[in-house]
C-alpha cells in the first residue's frame, strides 16, 4: 500500500473533499488526524475510516484561524505517532457575495481561514518534515485563483490565488529537505461549499465544462493520492488542474 507507516494531518477532513481524502489516504494504509473546527463530524468520520480500513484514525477539533490551536494539533499527531508525513491542507470556506457588497469582516474571515490557515498550519510542520528530511504538504487552491472566480465571491478566489503562490514559497523552502508541496485546482465539486448554489448556476457551470458535469469528491481523491505519493516524488510547486476542462492551462 502506498501509504504504509505513514500519518497524515488533514484539515477540514470532516466532510467534504477533506473526508474522501482522508478515507483514501487510510484504504491505502496510512495513519491519519482528522481535524475541523467541528469536532462532532470530526469524530464521525474517524469512526468510520477506523471501522472501514482498520486504520488509525483520530480527531482534532482545530480552528485554522488560531495559531495555538495549530500548534496543539501537530504537537498532538506528533505525540501520538512520532512522525508527521503528510498534511493535506483541505479547511476553507466559500461564499458567493457581489464584490461591491463584501464587508471588511467578510473579507478578513476570508482570508484568514483559507490562505492564513494554510500558511500557519505548513509552517507548524516544517521543524519536523525538515527533521525526518522527508515529506508532503498539499494545499486546496481553486479554479477561481487562476481566472478570478466565476461563480464566487473575490475574496475567495483572492485567497485561493494567495495559496498558490504560497505552495510555490514553502515548496522552494522544503525542497533541500526532501519535502514536496504541491496544490489542487478543483473547479465546482459537489460538495456542501456548492450546495446553496441555485441550479441556473450549477447548470451553468457545468455546460462550461466540455465532460458536461460538476466534480464529485471521488474525482479529487486519486489526483491528491498521487502527489502525495512517492510516484511524485520529483514533482513540486505544482498546481494540478482538476476543472473538467473549464481552463486548460
Amino acid at each position: 500500500m502506498r501509504f504504509e507507516e505513514k500519518v497524515a494531518i488533514v484539515t477540514g477532513g470532516g466532510q467534504g473533499i477533506g473526508k474522501a481524502v482522508a478515507r483514501g489516504l487510510a484504504s491505502e494504509g496510512a495513519s491519519v488526524v482528522i481535524s475541523d473546527i467541528n469536532p462532532e463530524i470530526a469524530h464521525k468520520t474517524a469512526e468510520e475510516v477506523e471501522e472501514s480500513y482498520q486504520a488509525k484514525a483520530l480527531a482534532v477539533k482545530t480552528d485554522v484561524k488560531k495559531r495555538d490551536d495549530i500548534h496543539n494539533l501537530v504537537a498532538f499527531a506528533e505525540s501520538e505517532f512520532g512522525r508527521i508525513d503528510i498534511l493535506f491542507n483541505s479547511a476553507g470556506i466559500c461564499k458567493r457575495i457581489d464584490i461591491q457588497d463584501i464587508s471588511e469582516e467578510e473579507w478578513d474571515e476570508m482570508i484568514d481561514i483559507n490562505l492564513r490557515g494554510v500558511f500557519l498550519c505548513s509552517q507548524a510542520v516544517m521543524p519536523i518534515m525538515k527533521r525526518q528530511q522527508q515529506g508532503r504538504i498539499l494545499n486546496m487552491a481553486s479554479l477561481a485563483g487562476k481566472v478570478g472566480g466565476i461563480a464566487v465571491g473575490a475574496h475567495y478566489s483572492a485567497s485561493k490565488a494567495g495559496v498558490i503562490c504560497l505552495t510555490k514559497s514553502f515548496a522552494r523552502a522544503l525542497g533541500p529537505h526532501g519535502v514536496t508541496v504541491n496544490a489542487l485546482a478543483p473547479g465546482p465539486v459537489e460538495t456542501a461549499m456548492i450546495q446553496d448554489w441555485p441550479p441556473e448556476v450549477r447548470e451553468d457551470m457545468a455546460r462550461q465544462s466540455p465532460l458536461g458535469r460538476i466534480a464529485q469528491t471521488e474525482d479529487i481523491v486519486e489526483p491528491a493520492l498521487f502527489l502525495l505519493s512517492d510516484a511524485a516524488r520529483h514533482i513540486t510547486g505544482a498546481t494540478l488542474d482538476i476543472n473538467g476542462g473549464i481552463l486548460m492551462d
